[in-house]
């Protein structure tokens, strides 16, 4: 089980991202489109005032049971741990233990 505290980080840094998702494609658009080198820098610059955790890559996936961070499958959003003990259990339709 994953630490509380890292689960919370993770679930504010989602509301940051989802807030200014809008924001910051306003602005990435605009940057595009502008043609004078001082109103890109401006434009730049408020890219560069936005939180630093509303960025969208600093997300990371964690499985919904546990939180863990590693080992995680994004089909089913769990963590191989708890994907072999729920395919174990028959819990997820369609999933099978390879025998060869």
């Amino acid at each position: 089980m994953a630490k509380k505290s890292m689960i919370e980080r993770e679930s504010k840094r989602a509301a940051l991202v989802a807030k200014y998702a809008t924001r910051r494609q306003a602005l990435k658009a605009a940057i595009q489109k502008t043609k004078s080198f001082d109103e890109r820098l401006v434009l730049q610059h408020q890219l560069q005032d936005l939180p630093v955790n509303s960025v969208p890559c600093r997300l990371h996936n964690r499985c919904t049971i546990t939180g863990r961070p590693k080992g995680y499958y994004r089909d089913f959003g769990l963590s191989r741990h708890e994907l072999r003990a729920m395919a174990h259990g028959c819990l997820l339709p369609g999933v099978t233990k390879a025998s060869w």
